[in-house]
């Protein structure tokens, strides 16, 4: 008899599972830097699962150091510092990294993430990206920049994408992602025409996504990135 090399298949504990939809909900940024996590308690209720199982699920998340228990005040994602516990920022602590560097990178991963979303994205990950989506739209009519939902879309696309690598080098560049973001909007909001333009991209990378045209939405992207890394080329020169 031919022996396969196959590993047993172990069933997956339910604590596990909680501590999985916990990290997911980080990862999204729907539970952010710095804020409270609802208690035992509740979230046993929420997740229709004992205290003991939320406990092991939280002790989890703590070892992989994205939350921290607090004495007597509850538990807290933890806010990193991005200089000393982000692999990837020591990595580019001392270089000369430059935003263009890091929308190069992004063109890459998120072109790829956008094209395997279009096949691979269920139900839950098209609302994850149209309620990110009208978030950003609600933030800007309110004379915001749109910031945190817009770091929370490339991050549903980059769920969407069904690739575990995927996710953890968008979490692992998660805190420049998010300074990219946020540096881009500051200085693209100098234009008034520039943020009803981003937002029609985003509509056309979500649009692109739910009718599974993975060219399209690979191509959707990369006009994307490849607007805002133009115009920080253009400010560049001579």
């Amino acid at each position: 008899m031919t022996v396969l090399p196959v590993k047993p298949i172990k069933p997956k504990r339910v604590a596990d599972e909680v501590a999985q939809q916990l990290t997911e909900l980080i990862y999204r940024g729907f539970l952010k830097p710095g804020e409270r996590l609802p208690s035992e308690r509740e979230l046993a209720r929420q997740l229709q699962v004992s205290r003991p199982t939320v406990r092991e699920a939280i002790n989890q998340l703590t070892v992989m150091n994205l939350v921290e228990q607090r004495h007597g005040q509850g538990t807290f994602v933890r806010s990193l510092d991005p200089l000393h516990e982000n692999p990837m920022a020591t990595f580019m602590e001392g270089q000369d990294v430059t935003l263009e560097h890091i929308l190069e990178v992004r063109m890459g991963l998120e072109c790829t993430a956008a094209a395997l979303a279009a096949t691979r994205a269920d139900d839950r990950d098209i609302e994850h990206l149209r309620t990110s989506l009208e978030a950003m739209k609600a933030d800007i009519a309110a004379g915001g920049l749109g910031h945190e939902p817009d770091i929370t879309f490339h991050m549903a696309v980059a769920y969407a994408s069904r690739n575990p690598v995927q996710i953890k080098v968008m979490r692992s560049l998660y805190d420049f992602l998010f300074f990219g973001i946020r540096m881009n909007l500051q200085k693209l909001y100098e234009d008034p025409d520039n943020l009803p333009r981003i937002i029609a991209q985003h509509t056309a990378i979500y649009e692109a996504i739910r009718h599974r045209d993975s060219e399209e939405a690979l191509n959707a992207m990369r006009c994307h990135i490849g607007f805002v890394l133009d115009f920080f080329r253009s400010r560049q020169a001579p």
